[in-house]
């Protein structure tokens, strides 16, 4: 063989000894053509091995540290954490060339290990897989802080196993499990992992390089906690700033609202001016209540003249406010944000209600919404101040007015034109009867529906009212609908007769008071009625209103009885019978009965009344009984609160 056939047949072996596929084979072959015998071509065969494993290693070397360079640089050069710990992941996954790659960082509160990044990972339950203190494999590298793995993690018996831990990695289809800690300082930030679907035992190569790429990833983990701590203390001290800063934009917006509230009181502002005030300083809609839950002033265009009706968890709010003396926020209504009772030690003259806004309001804001209802608290005691005066004014007046002596009302003129009252105006008496409790809320109420046209204040323990008025009944029901609107209490306003002159005001008065009497004996607290429609019975009972129920006892008491044992309405029949001129026939027709059946019934009511019963002198008795029980039974049935 010549020179160069040696040349080719040397190159041949070479190539083949890179070659892996089929190298064997070509290099046998190749050596018999040199005429090497059996001996020598195993021996040549296994230096051949040797260096083609020495060249595969150093490869391997040359790609794991050009990884490891590269991770390197790009610790220096990414700035998102998370970026830099999936392409660290990603690199481990492909450097180890296992299936499943992962990174699990420890909770240093919990000491659980929670699963961050994978690669190779297909099921959702292993990719947000928590390992608990104590558990499993992880746990065994973060207590030991040392390397560790499994051929086979099903028969791994030296940590405890976690069903959930178990389940993860069997659906994952996982046998054999690496894991190398990831430490600073000789504190655990996690563990990397890399982990197979066959059996495999991991060469003391393949967990020096996953230890090296988990030395990288606890750079990341250690920079990402310190840049936390400075981002943390970072916004710590811009919220200290920050909230510094709105303490003194709050402190000075609550200045200058103090000052207005002030002098809403001392320039005559008044309620409006305080809701106003208060809205512009916080950007919300502000209404203030009395005690009533009428709208006093509200920022809003209109705040309306009916009573408002509260949500519970608006009227619970005011509760609260009340007991505490501070402001309270309202949870479960979205209408209202924060209410503040207006109150004067055990005295409750309303609440202040606010909206909700776009400005999140503060400990100062709402010191300032307490100054508000303060302020309105001292509002509500000056206007009292001057109502109580004005209602003594007005409560003398009335009493002058309604007097019987002539001399009590030498000076009345003079006084009721102060108030620009003329007193030849004036033509009717009305009587309002309320509860004690109401009395001062209905007279105000009273004084503003007259508005100045009259004369109204509190006498003999009821508001009596001096106006002028064409119709006295009409004028008597305008004003008890004005009244009870919005509102379920009773009231009951008595008209008498048109008076021509002011002398006849105290008989008027004393009619209608004792009419008053009269229908609260029969339980009539709320209407508007004329007293002539019950002169008859104040005839007979007006001196004495409590005997007209001894006087329908003894009348038709038997026939109420015998209702009441029988399960009967002889009551009704007896009711149509004097309704309809004491005529069986036309009572009949009234009731839509038989003749025959009425005049059965007449003489059950003659064995219970009497023979002589429809005489004229005893019918008559009997006639007044039934419309007076009548009038008491249509009193008792009226649902009360």
């Amino acid at each position: 063989m010549d020179a160069a056939d040696l040349g080719r047949v040397i190159g041949e072996v070479l190539d083949a000894a890179s070659s892996r596929a089929g190298a064997d084979d070509t290099i046998t072959a190749t050596l018999s053509e040199l005429g090497i015998d059996d001996a020598d071509r195993t021996g040549i065969l296994a230096r051949v091995q040797r260096h083609r494993d020495e060249l595969t290693r150093l490869r391997r070397r040359e790609h794991e540290l050009a990884a490891l360079f590269s991770s390197a640089r790009e610790l220096a050069e990414v700035r998102d954490i998370d970026a830099l710990l999936a392409r660290l992941v990603t690199r481990a996954h492909e450097m180890m060339g296992t299936d499943v790659t992962y990174l699990s960082e420890f909770d240093i509160a919990t000491r659980e290990l929670h699963v961050r990044k994978t690669v190779g990972s297909v099921t959702p339950q292993f990719q947000k897989l928590r390992v608990p203190a104590g558990m499993g494999l992880a746990s065994q590298v973060a207590d030991t802080r040392a390397a560790l793995w499994v051929p086979r993690y099903s028969q791994y018996l030296e940590g405890i196993h976690e069903h959930t831990i178990d389940d993860a990695v069997s659906a994952e289809g996982i046998i054999s499990i690496l894991g190398v800690p990831m430490l600073s300082e000789g504190r655990v930030l996690g563990v990397l992992f890399a982990a197979t679907r066959q059996e495999h035992e991991f060469t003391p190569e393949e967990i020096a390089v996953l230890s090296a790429l988990a030395d990288h990833a606890s750079v990341v983990l250690q920079t990402a906690n310190n840049l936390a701590q400075l981002r943390s203390s970072e916004d710590e001290a811009r919220a200290a700033l920050d909230t510094l800063t709105d303490h003194v934009e709050t402190r000075d917006r609550s200045n200058v609202v103090h000052q207005e509230l002030v002098h809403a009181v001392l320039l005559g502002g008044g309620f409006p001016q305080v809701a106003d005030t208060l809205a512009t300083a916080l950007g919300r809609t502000v209404t203030i209540l009395d005690a009533e839950s009428f709208p006093v002033a509200s920022s809003s265009d209109d705040p309306g003249t009916t009573a408002v009706t509260l949500p519970p968890a608006v009227r619970d709010a005011v509760t609260t406010s009340r007991s505490s003396g501070h402001c309270c926020r309202v949870h479960g209504d979205p209408s209202v944000e924060v209410v503040a009772a207006v109150t004067a030690g055990e005295l409750f003259f309303g609440a202040v209600l606010l909206s909700a806004g776009e400005l999140e309001l503060g400990p100062v804001d709402e010191r300032t919404i307490e100054r508000a209802a303060q302020v309105a608290a001292l509002l509500v005691l000056q206007h009292n101040a001057v109502a109580d005066a004005d209602r003594r004014t007005r409560g003398d007046l009335i009493s002058d007015l309604l007097d019987a002596s002539p001399e009590r009302r030498r000076d009345l003129d003079r006084r009721a034109r102060a108030r620009r009252v003329v007193l030849t105006d004036l033509t009717t008496v009305l009587v309002v009867v309320v509860e004690p409790e109401r009395r001062s809320a209905v007279e105000r109420a009273t004084a503003s529906y007259f508005d100045g046209r009259g004369i109204v204040g509190e006498h003999e323990g009821t508001i009596a009212a001096a106006v002028p008025s064409a119709d006295p009944l009409a004028t008597a029901r305008a004003l008890h609908a004005h009244l009870v609107a919005g509102a379920d209490d009773p009231v009951l306003v008595v008209a008498t007769p048109s008076a021509s002159s002011i002398d006849d005001f105290s008989g008027r008065f004393d009619t209608g008071h004792r009419t008053a009497r009269l229908l609260d004996a029969l339980g009539v607290e709320d209407g508007a009625v004329g007293t002539q429609a019950y002169a008859p019975y104040m005839v007979m009972f007006g001196s004495d209103p409590e005997a007209l129920h001894a006087f329908i006892d003894q009348t038709i008491g038997p026939v109420v009885q015998y209702d009441a044992v029988h399960r009967t309405d002889l009551v009704s029949t007896l009711r149509a019978f004097v309704r309809n001129d004491a005529s069986p026939t036309k009572t009949a027709r009234a009731l839509s009965y038989h003749t025959n059946t009425i005049l059965q019934r007449l003489e059950r009511l003659k064995s219970l009344l009497g023979e002589d019963w429809r005489q004229d002198e005893i019918l008559f008795r009997i006639s007044t009984a039934v419309r007076l029980d009548e009038l008491r039974a249509v009193a008792r049935r009226r649902p009360r609160d």
